[in-house]
């Protein structure tokens, strides 16, 4: 669960999914809360915060990505996450991705500097002081630029109902894998905020020990300019989750919310 589960997460939440690229979904400064329940329990917070940077002279966008848990859940289960991914500002393409765990005991330290130049990605496990190279291609993401790419390149109104998107990406050790997400309409969700209006997509998993079948996730993302993620939720092997948006600052675009 540890291995699956918080990566899972932390993708779909950063997720605005299908943006329209002749009107940006997000600018620097945004920031997302989101509130995170194990069955009836309130167990942690995840963030994410975008910023614009420039690295080794590259202008690129600097997303951080905290995950923790907190009160009664964290005494059974502690949760300490860190996500960093610096990608361009022009093409999206990743430059560096940085993992940084602790979730229960288990821990990881990694970074990956992408070489296009070369079509390798260089992963450093600074935990285990081991180094190696990766194949990649330009098409290749991140766990986190991923989200932001989708909702730079990919246009909803070019989709119909069931429809899936398959991505390449690459965010550890076990190398690179293929993400996809089906499309499968929209829907209203009353949230803390109000009516929502919302776009709902199945992201594909690999069914067994995490999750009990190969969809048992659910995204909502909000059906405006930002397409920023309203819910998701999760089926597991034992027990269930979900995730609400809790907050937000910083948007490129005004939030739509249905008025009763």
């Amino acid at each position: 669960m540890k291995k699956t589960i918080i990566p899972t997460l932390l993708l779909l939440l950063s997720m605005s999914v299908m943006g329209q690229s002749s009107r940006p979904a997000f600018k620097p400064g945004e920031w997302l809360k989101f509130r995170i329940h194990y069955g009836i329990l309130n167990a942690s917070y995840a963030t994410l915060h975008l910023t614009s940077e420039n690295l080794d002279n590259i202008p690129v966008y600097h997303v951080v990505g905290k995950g923790r848990t907190t009160g009664f859940a964290s005494i059974f289960f502690k949760v300490d996450d860190t996500y960093e991914s610096y990608f361009g500002r022009e093409h999206g393409k990743p430059y560096k991705f940085i993992r940084k765990i602790d979730e229960g005991g288990y821990t990881k330290d990694i970074e990956i500097e992408f070489d296009y130049d070369k079509d390798k990605a260089i992963l450093i496990d600074n935990k285990n002081d081991i180094k190696k190279n990766i194949a990649i291609h330009d098409g290749i993401q991140d766990l986190i630029s991923a989200s932001y790419y989708l909702r730079s390149n990919y246009n909803l109104e070019e989709f119909e109902e069931g429809e899936s998107i398959n991505l390449d990406m690459l965010f550890d050790d076990d190398g690179v894998f293929k993400f996809q997400l089906k499309y499968l309409g929209k829907e209203i969700l009353r949230t803390k905020f109000g009516k929502v209006e919302c776009l709902k997509f199945r992201p594909l998993v690999q069914s067994g020990r995490v999750f009990k079948e190969k969809e048992s996730l659910t995204l909502w993302v909000s059906n405006d300019w930002n397409k920023i993620p309203i819910r998701i939720k999760a089926d597991l092997a034992v027990g269930s989750l979900k995730a609400d948006l809790d907050g937000y600052n910083g948007l490129k675009n005004q939030f739509k919310i249905i008025m009763d």
